[in-house]
């Protein structure tokens, strides 16, 4: 009897490990083919093809639910209690419910939108965008952007410690899908709440557009040469009013009280010079010096401020297509940025006139863009990819609207870290009083190394300048470019001051050149360390600055930068760094 008892018991956990073991298999076939379809969904999307969006997400749904299924039975469960085992069960059965979560509380509300909403809604005609499409989507937005949020929190507290590589694969897998969706879907639901109240549908609204020219860098770009006022109005946008930075004068003091940190760093020139608002990183400062000066000279108070570059006039074009200027040039994405920061000098010698060249040329974007003669999706994609590399920048004197752009790329704050990321800022302004920084090559590196017993890492952000002019620019460049010596450095020359921002509690360690430890300038800015030096290169010359900080406590996460968008961009390198460093 006892032999029976115990054989039948036998039966029993084989036949439910076997149970197992077969849904298990079921589920990770289900998962596989889930995961995929999101990223199909977004392209289906993008590309407008509404019935693709809805069957992908049908499909989705239907793995989603399977693998949730498969995990969630009573006879799963209880293996989840036995030794190793339980581990991986467990977090399967978490994967699934996370997948079946997404499917049902992100991707169907927007598959259910994709047919309401399609990328030629953010074509204009006849100079008015219809955005009706886009406030009927901001509650089906909100929700899927909730349930992403909700989704990375628990994907990250999925413990993997103790599973097979199978289970660990699959979770980053899926952690990685899961954050490149949330940073979407929150660009979107900025968007569709953004974008409609922007372009009037709550009232008519005025925004100062800043034109910087990073032929003479400033922290968020370069210097505001050119500066006009766009209206916009049920969904309608009309540019009223153009103006030259040197239009405005120079007054006596700040236009409005500095923040203190700024003030000490950047002088009280920020707010004194419509040049000079740009000095520092943080454009929500400079948004508000610049529709102060605007005010004070032209008597319209702007609801927000927005810029944008040469570079970024030159994406645009590629959605526009070629445009033909009034002076007979072409511009084009090829040549809109030679023919802007380059040509334009030698052609002009007069600094008014060739401002007024470069508002004509940005004048005639904006007009092909407003008028719908655009391809949408080049035009979003331009959008995107100007805003990410900060190329275009919005600040809103409303506080509503300038909540919802706090943390973006477009708001031009300074960098933010969190749990997981360690972010440094790396800011250039010309100190040559010129246009030389056409020839300023800029590479960016960062990195870490822990040296110390307490795990507190040390982290170094290394800056390589080279002056690419040739070597007889002195004579060969218009004086307007050189400068011709008039702020005292020699025609040819490129001069920059270069602010390096460590994270809030780190400790500033000082900064090396070509290796050799030099006097800098230490500071904070609103809680970040900051070390401040000045660089002065002959043509040909290069140089490479490493700055070094000392993080509070251990650091296990990623180590990024945000910059300066100077001309040519060259992308952040990953810093090898020892612990034989003059710095530590």
């Amino acid at each position: 009897m006892g032999w029976w008892i115990v054989g039948s018991l036998c039966v029993v956990v084989i036949g439910a490990l076997m149970w197992v073991g077969v849904r298990a298999l079921l589920a990770k076939t289900e998962l596989q083919s889930a995961v995929p379809l999101a990223a199909k969904i977004q392209d289906e999307i993008v590309a407008g093809n509404a019935g693709g969006a809805s069957q992908a997400s049908k499909d989705l749904s239907s793995h989603a639910a399977s693998a949730a299924s498969l995990t969630s039975d009573p006879v799963w469960k209880m293996f989840e209690f036995v030794p190793m085992l339980g581990e991986n069960l467990r977090a399967v059965r978490q994967l699934a419910a996370v997948v079946d979560d997404i499917s049902t509380q992100a991707i169907q509300p927007l598959s259910a939108i994709a047919s309401g909403i399609q990328v030629s809604d953010f074509k204009p005609v006849d100079g008015a965008v219809n955005v009706q499409p886009l406030i009927d989507a901001q509650t089906h937005v909100a929700a899927a952007n909730a349930a992403l949020a909700r989704a990375e929190r628990e994907v990250r507290s999925i413990d993997t410690s103790g599973t097979i590589s199978v289970v660990t694969n699959a979770r980053a897998e899926l952690q990685s899908a899961v954050e490149n969706a949330t940073d979407a879907v929150g660009v979107a639901d900025r968007a569709v709440r953004l974008i409609p109240t922007m372009l009037g549908a709550s009232g008519p609204r005025n925004y100062l557009l800043l034109f910087q020219n990073p032929a003479e860098l400033r922290a968020s770009g370069g210097i505001p040469g050119a500066v006009a006022l766009v209206h916009t109005d049920s969904g309608r946008m009309e540019l009223t009013q153009q103006a030259s930075a040197s239009s405005f004068p120079r007054y006596k003091e700040p236009v409005l009280e500095l923040p203190a940190d700024s003030r000490g760093i950047y002088g009280d020139i920020m707010g004194q010079y419509m040049q000079d608002v740009t000095l520092t990183p943080d454009f929500a400062t400079s948004g508000k010096l610049a529709r102060e000066m605007w005010r004070l000279q032209y008597g319209v108070e702007a609801d927000g401020v927005l810029s944008i570059d040469p570079v970024a006039l030159s994406y645009l074009l590629k959605a526009t297509g070629p445009i033909t200027l009034s002076t007979g040039d072409v511009l084009s994405s090829d040549n809109a940025v030679k023919l802007l920061l380059s040509d334009a000098y030698a052609r002009y010698d007069d600094p008014q006139d060739q401002d007024a060249f470069f508002a004509a040329a940005a004048a005639s974007v904006f007009s092909a863009v407003s008028s719908g003669n655009t391809d949408p999706k080049a035009l979003i994609q331009a959008l995107a990819k100007a805003g990410g590399e900060h190329r275009m920048l919005v600040w809103s004197a409303h506080e509503e609207d300038q909540a919802v752009l706090a943390d973006t790329a477009l708001a031009g704050g300074l960098p933010r870290s969190d749990a997981h990321t360690n972010r440094f800022g790396v800011y250039l302004n010309d100190a040559t009083g010129a246009k030389m920084d056409m020839y300023l090559d800029v590479k960016i590196g960062v990195g870490q190394v822990t040296c110390r017993q307490d795990k507190r890492p040390n982290y170094g952000v290394s800056v390589t300048l080279t002056n690419t002019a040739p070597a007889d620019a002195a004579t060969a460049l218009p004086e307007y470019v050189t400068g011709g010596g008039a702020f005292g450095v020699a025609p040819g020359n490129v001069k920059t001051l270069v602010s390096v921002y460590g994270v809030p509690g780190m400790q500033n360690l000082g900064l090396t050149r070509d290796g050799a430890a030099i006097a800098y300038h230490p500071t904070t800015d609103s809680a970040h360390p900051v070390s401040l030096v000045s660089v002065e290169l002959a043509p040909g010359e290069s140089t490479v600055l490493t700055f070094g900080w000392l993080g509070p406590n251990a650091f296990v996460g990623d180590v990024l930068t945000q910059s300066t968008p100077v001309i040519y961009r060259n992308d952040p390198a990953e810093l090898a760094l020892t612990c034989e460093s003059p710095l530590w």
